[in-house]
C-alpha cells in the first residue's frame, strides 16, 4: 500500500459535474453562475441540488425567484464556464458578454444557454442553511437536450458534445469511456471479449 498523508477535513469529492445556471431577477435580468457542487437527490419525483454561498451576487435572485436552469458544459463551453464563474453579474451581463444565446425555457423564466447541449429547468422546493453554502433542493421540470447528439435509435450521445469536469481547481475533458453500467457481472457472448 502506499504511504498517505492525513489532511483536515475538506471538499476532495473530485471530479465533479461543472454546469452553468442561469436565473433571471423579477425584473427578468438574467445571469448565469458556474458551480460545481451540483448533485443528482432523487429519480422520482426528479429532483437535483445547488450549493451557492449567500454572499454570491446570484443567491437572492434563486431565493426570490425559486427558479433555474442548469445547463450542461463541454469543452467548447470552457472559457464561458469559467469566465461566468469568476465574473460577478452585478459587473457584467455575461450572455451579452459571451454572446451565449438565450432560449426560453417552457416550464421557467429563467433563459436555457442556446450552446449547451443540455438544459435542465429547476424549480426550488426548499432551500437548506448548512453553513458557507446554502443547498437548493429543485425538482425538475424538464429536461432540453440537443438533438445534434441523438443517434438513428433516438440515443442521446453526450459525449459527442465533449462534457468537462471540474476537479480541484482544473477543468478537465472526460477521456474515453472505459465501461458501461454492469458489465462487469454481464455474461459474455460466444465468441467475443468482454468489453464495455
Amino acid at each position: 500500500m502506499m504511504a498517505k498523508e492525513i489532511w483536515k477535513p475538506g471538499n476532495m469529492l473530485y471530479p465533479l459535474p461543472v454546469v452553468m445556471v442561469s436565473m433571471a431577477d423579477q425584473s427578468g435580468r438574467a445571469n448565469i453562475i458556474t458551480l460545481a457542487w451540483v448533485g443528482t437527490i432523487c429519480t422520482n419525483p426528479p429532483m437535483l441540488s445547488i450549493s451557492v454561498r449567500p454572499e454570491r451576487y446570484s443567491y437572492p435572485i434563486l431565493r426570490d425567484t425559486g427558479e433555474f436552469v442548469v445547463n450542461l458544459t463541454t469543452r467548447g463551453l470552457v472559457f464561458a464556464t469559467d469566465y461566468c464563474g469568476v465574473k460577478s453579474g452585478r459587473d457584467v451581463d455575461k450572455f451579452e458578454e459571451l454572446k451565449l444565446t438565450k432560449a426560453d425555457a417552457a416550464y421557467v423564466k429563467a433563459p436555457m444557454i442556446g450552446e449547451s447541449p443540455v438544459n435542465i429547468e429547476c424549480r426550488v422546493r426548499q432551500v437548506k442553511p448548512l453553513g458557507s453554502h446554502d443547498l437548493f433542493l429543485a425538482d425538475v421540470l424538464a429536461v432540453h437536450a440537443d438533438e445534434n447528439y441523438m443517434d438513428e435509435g433516438r440515443k442521446f450521445h453526450l459525449e459527442k458534445a465533449e462534457p468537462i469536469v471540474y476537479s480541484h481547481g482544473a477543468y478537465l475533458s472526460c477521456g474515453e469511456q472505459l465501461g458501461t453500467f454492469g458489465y462487469s457481472v454481464r455474461k459474455k457472448q460466444k465468441g467475443s471479449r468482454r468489453s464495455g
